[in-house]
């Protein structure tokens, strides 16, 4: 299983820009989708997440203004970010729970690699 993430790039403050992150592979069934995001020296934080009923949660720092959505035919999730800020510049990361077809019942957290935003002028 992996997770390929897209969709990062540079945009003036008070822009938009989609991300997006699709799984492949022995996919047996994807719980909750989620959207995190790592500054240098910072932990990594959750932006959003969305579980397989659709219900999401968002920072605070993003309420809004981001908006996650999925599509459970092709396996993807998606994230919209508009009005964006300098302070939203980091590395994002799609990740998502998955259980795979060799142990349908066994699930397990897979990341995709990061995708670099920048909000500058």
């Amino acid at each position: 299983v992996q997770l390929q993430a897209s969709g990062g790039g540079l945009v003036q403050p008070g822009g938009s820009l989609s991300l997006s992150c699709v799984a492949t592979g022995n996919i047996f069934s994807i719980n909750e989708m989620e959207w995190y995001r790592q500054a240098p020296g910072n932990q990594r934080e959750m932006v959003a997440s969305i579980t397989s009923d659709g219900i999401t949660h968002y920072l605070d720092s993003v309420k809004g203004r981001f908006t996650i959505s999925r599509d459970n035919v092709k396996n993807t999730v998606s994230l919209q970010m508009n009005n964006l800020k300098p302070e939203d510049t980091v590395v994002y990361y799609c990740s998502a729970v998955i259980a795979d077809t060799t142990y349908p019942n066994e699930e397990f957290e897979s990341w995709g690699q990061g995708t670099l935003v920048t909000v500058s002028s």
